[in-house]
């Protein structure tokens, strides 16, 4: 019998005795009606979910789909963009690459996917397509997945504040180690990056040797890790000489390895950032003695000094100082950091460095996974004036313009002789003031995009045209011109993503895809035409025009059409930033038709163009600042965490200290899964 005529039925049986019995039988026959009501519901929605399971089945229905539109370009033998879907053929295999799959489904709703050169999909294909992975996507979230973090070193950036903050040596720690790369999200933290080579073991020795010294040559450094001159009284000698005559096993009053308990232990404790196991304290104390016992030609005080400092230079070249080392217990599946892992990843976030007394008291009482303390810790920490340093670290790394400070040319010398190193370290400069301002004092990201002010010195206003900066002191000025408002009008961005004597519309449009919107263009083909270089088709033809010729390649169109235009739209600003009209006799057109084919004209309407796409940036944002707060990647399983990120800044116009408040809250931030392989520091 069919679900409508049983409920009917039942109904009229149940109408039928309502009309003959009793008002406690008609009670009973109103609760059986509400029941049958109930379960004629929940029989209709398992049979919607039923219909559901079959209309999203993978193998069924997804796969003919996706052969038929996706396959014939994505396979294994012609691999469009990088990217082969016929690899996919099981649903596990589509879970395990869920990153990649988001981006295809992103694709497939803003219609790129088809292109529009093989039809665009009907509608039935399209929403089966799209519910059908966002549901598998979806499902294999449900069990939460902090990721894994790797064991890392400190970078060179942290290197240099640890050793600031513990010792009050300012070490410059990015001139004398070898150089490091940075990892999948960009930046110098990152796990797979921070590898240790023997240069780099024996750079770290030569380094704790340099630092010890300068400690033993500055009275005040020396006295804040030994506040006080060690050395027997005449009264305590004669105890101790009275003692060893009736025993060789005595406590010695006043004894050297007990004041060098005092001494190092507390130090070891802020260097390794946590309480010290008892055989690490054996350690470093017995390596104390064993160096006091050989140092008998000297008197004290510079005999014990001189055993002390040994023993700081072990724990400066000790993995637990140079390495993030969070400990993995024998649990399956996640579990909650420590309290000093916690301590420990908030500090190097937000200040690229250990933590602080406050920090480290927190640990000691167990407070720091209360997220009202987190919250607390987060507006202090933004509001001293170490947060300079994230503002710095991260907003140079994110833009890709450390390679202003690097000592390499990058504007050609004899076309550009303005452009010397120090134009390079003030427009540098610029950028790490104006970023700070936004994180700490107008709370709105959005402003990296566009502004009508920007922090100037007298050299950067001069470049600029700017009046009314006359000192060396880098302070907001107001802009009467909004070409320059953002990061796109900075002379860092615009001279990093030029050539030496051109500017490269391409360089510039795929930094705005990749660097604000986070989109990330495929590879270009393995034969590409150069762009000619003679000066004098630049000169009289303009760079647009050389683009379109340039474009015309059929295997070049796609890429080019989404990042020419946003590069174009900058090319009144020349290879080091300043404003141009024209490039000799061909006058400068910065006028764009985006894909969608809204036009725009320079640089203001683009910066207004590139604000409406704000899902996008939120998107940007929140990936680039989890990658730099976990030191790793972002990852599939890290979905959940970027949309309530994404939310936040949504729902809040963009406030940054908002923002790292949940960041600091969020699962992948405060919870961890053990890495494959048991690590040891010992």
């Amino acid at each position: 019998m069919h679900l409508p005529v049983l409920k009917h039925t039942l109904n009229l049986l149940c109408s039928r005795f309502y009309r003959q019995k009793s008002s406690k039988f008609k009670a009973s026959i109103s609760a059986m009606r509400r029941a049958i009501i109930a379960i004629s519901f929940f029989v209709l929605l398992s049979n919607a979910q039923v219909v559901a399971q079959e209309l999203h089945d993978y193998n069924k229905v997804l796969i003919p789909i996706l052969s038929k539109k996706c396959y014939p370009c994505h396979n294994t033998n012609k691999e469009k963009g990088g990217v082969n879907l016929e690899n996919y053929a099981e649903k596990d295999r589509l879970i395990s690459d869920g990153e990649l799959w988001l981006k295809v489904v992103h694709q497939i709703k803003t219609r790129e996917m088809p292109p529009k050169s093989e039809g665009p999909l009907s509608m039935h294909d399209y929403t089966t397509l799209v519910d059908g992975i966002n549901s598998i996507l979806e499902t294999s979230l449900q069990e939460k997945n902090p990721g894994r973090v790797t064991i890392r070193r400190l970078s060179h950036n942290e290197y240099h504040y640890t050793i600031l903050d513990l010792v009050g040596v300012d070490f410059d720690a990015r001139s004398y180690f070898p150089s490091d790369g940075s990892g999948g999200g960009g930046f110098d933290n990152q796990g797979g990056a921070l590898f240790f080579t023997p240069l780099k073991l024996e750079r770290y020795y030569d380094a704790a040797d340099s630092i010890v010294t300068i400690l033993r040559n500055d009275e005040s450094l020396w006295k804040k890790i030994v506040p006080v001159a060690y050395e027997q009284a005449w009264y305590e000698r004669l105890i101790n000489w009275i003692k060893s005559i009736f025993s060789n096993d005595y406590d010695e009053i006043n004894s050297p390895g007990s004041a060098a308990e005092e001494v190092i232990i507390p130090f070891a404790s802020k260097a390794y950032r946590r309480f010290l196991k008892e055989n690490e304290k054996e350690k470093l104390v017995g390596l104390f003695k064993s160096v006091y016992a050989k140092k008998d030609s000297l008197s004290n005080p510079a005999r014990f000094d001189e055993s002390i400092a040994e023993s700081i230079k072990t724990v400066l070249i000790s993995p637990n100082f140079l390495y993030k080392v969070e400990e993995e217990p024998e649990k399956e599946g996640a579990y909650p950091l420590s309290h000093f892992e916690v301590a420990n990843r908030l500090s190097y976030f937000l200040w690229s460095s250990m933590p602080d007394q406050e920090l480290f008291n927190l640990a000691y009482t167990g407070r720091l996974h209360d997220t009202a303390v987190l919250e607390a810790q987060v507006r202090r920490m933004l509001a001293d004036p170490k947060a300079k340093r994230f503002a710095e670290t991260f907003s140079t790394q994110w833009l890709g313009i450390n390679k202003l400070i690097d000592n390499q040319p990058i504007a050609d010398p004899d076309k550009y002789p303005e452009f010397d190193m120090p134009l390079r370290l003030a427009l540098y400069r610029e950028t790490v003031e104006y970023f700070y301002y936004v994180l700490t004092n107008s709370k709105n990201m959005l402003e990296l995009i566009n502004s009508n002010y920007t922090f100037a010195n007298n050299k950067v206003a001069d470049y600029y045209g700017l009046e009314g900066v006359t000192d060396n002191e880098f302070k907001k000025v107001p802009l009467t011109d909004s070409s320059r408002g953002g990061v796109l009008g900075m002379g860092s961005v615009l001279a990093t993503t030029s050539f030496p004597l051109r500017t490269s519309p391409v360089n510039r449009g795929k930094w705005v895809l990749e660097q604000l919107l986070g989109i990330s263009p495929p590879p270009p083909p393995p034969v590409v035409a150069e762009l000619t270089e003679d000066p004098k088709a630049h000169a009289e033809l303009g760079l647009k025009k050389l683009l379109l010729k340039h474009r015309s390649d059929p295997a070049c169109r796609s890429c080019h059409e989404k990042m020419d235009p946003l590069g174009l739209g900058l090319e009144n600003f020349d290879p080091i930033g300043k404003w141009r009209d024209s490039y000799g006799k061909a006058p400068v057109d910065p006028s764009g038709v985006m894909q969608d084919g809204t036009k725009f004209q320079g640089p203001k309407e683009l910066k207004l163009l590139l604000l409406k796409e704000k899902e996008k940036i939120a998107r940007n944002f929140s990936t680039k600042l989890l990658s730099y707060a976990l030191g790793r990647s972002t990852l599939f399983t890290d979905e959940p965490a970027l949309k309530k990120l994404d939310a936040c800044l949504l729902e809040n116009n963009f406030n940054p200290e908002l923002f790292l408040v949940e960041l600091v809250k969020s699962y992948p931030f405060l919870m961890k899964l053990n890495d494959f392989e048991k690590k040891s520091t010992g």
